[in-house]
């Protein structure tokens, strides 16, 4: 999928959570709730993530120069990276300080019912922005889980907006049953506990996208499914007889180094084995749009030596 597809999910990302943090605080200041804080804050940390994302399109849209020969894909790879932080640094800990925070100190409620109604408008739009995700992400998830998708993934921006908008909708939930307990109860601690549910959510998946992110940044491979057809492309059974070793990178969402070793038939001139090669990435670029970068290395296949 091509950065616009990602873009569009993040814009519609942003524009909720700008819409939604601004309520929430709204609600927060006139209820005095603390998952409803939480909440606000963590809207306030989606809306700036979604910033970021776009910025790191920005940044990786810049040509190649001789600082960085093979361009700045890996940007979009930083910049969620970043956002992984964020949602744990703003995010996170706040939530998790401010739950245990009024698990000791609880405080009532007041206008419980104003904030109920903000969180379910709040839901409406948060459901509208993982919709857009979704569907934004189908093309690329082919017949994976969202599980494997979000593991296996090489674009980082969908991922990431996927895990933020059900964070999202979760601890919206987590707010939803807590004021509401509150409110039934009469007992202010369940909005701390509330709040505490909702950090330790956000903690979660900010260690799940640290770590995706994280190999990503590292540098990782083609997909088993992508390494071999690379692997039939290159072999023609004409010029080129076996691929003697393979190694690929991805240096952006949309951009993967590949560089191989290939055996080519005994008795070829040197123009019929420039032939061959010229031949053999045009393939790989056929079977994969991805392998823009290819560095083909011709030899001949020596069976390894059998030691007695």
């Amino acid at each position: 999928m091509s950065a616009g597809g990602g873009k569009k999910a993040i814009l519609a990302a942003l524009s909720a959570n700008a819409g939604i943090a601004v309520a929430k605080f709204i609600g927060a200041a006139i209820t005095g709730s603390a998952s409803m804080l939480a909440e606000a804050v963590h809207s306030v940390a989606d809306t700036s993530n979604q910033a970021l994302l776009l910025f790191g399109q920005r940044q990786a849209a810049q040509q190649a120069d001789q600082l960085h020969p093979f361009g700045y894909g890996r940007n979009r790879y930083f910049y969620s990276f970043v956002v992984a932080l964020v949602i744990f640094a703003l995010g996170s800990l706040y939530a998790i300080w401010e739950g245990v925070h009024k698990i000791q100190h609880p405080e009532h409620l007041s206008n419980a019912i104003v904030a109920i109604v903000i969180l379910g408008i709040a839901i409406c739009l948060e459901g509208f922005s993982f919709y857009t995700a979704m569907r934004e992400s189908k093309p690329l998830k082919g017949d994976a889980s969202w599980w494997r998708f979000i593991r296996n993934s090489r674009n980082p921006e969908l991922p990431v907006v996927l895990l933020e908008d059900s964070g999202a909708l979760i601890g919206l939930v987590f707010a939803f049953v807590a004021i509401s307990l509150t409110e039934i109860t009469g007992d202010p601690i369940w909005d701390g506990i509330g709040t505490l549910a909702i950090g330790l959510l956000l903690g979660v998946i900010a260690i799940i996208l640290i770590v995706e992110m994280q190999s990503l940044l590292i540098g990782e491979g083609a997909t088993p499914d992508e390494d071999r057809k690379i692997r039939e492309a290159l072999v023609d059974h004409r010029s080129i007889d076996r691929v003697i070793h393979l190694r690929t990178q991805y240096l952006g969402p949309e951009e993967m180094l590949v560089a191989a070793k290939i055996a080519i038939v005994p008795g070829l001139e040197i123009t019929d084995i420039a032939t061959a090669i010229d031949e053999a990435e045009a393939r790989v670029r056929g079977q994969v749009p991805a392998a823009r970068v290819i560095y083909l290395e011709p030899d001949l296949y020596r069976t390894p030596a059998v030691t007695q």
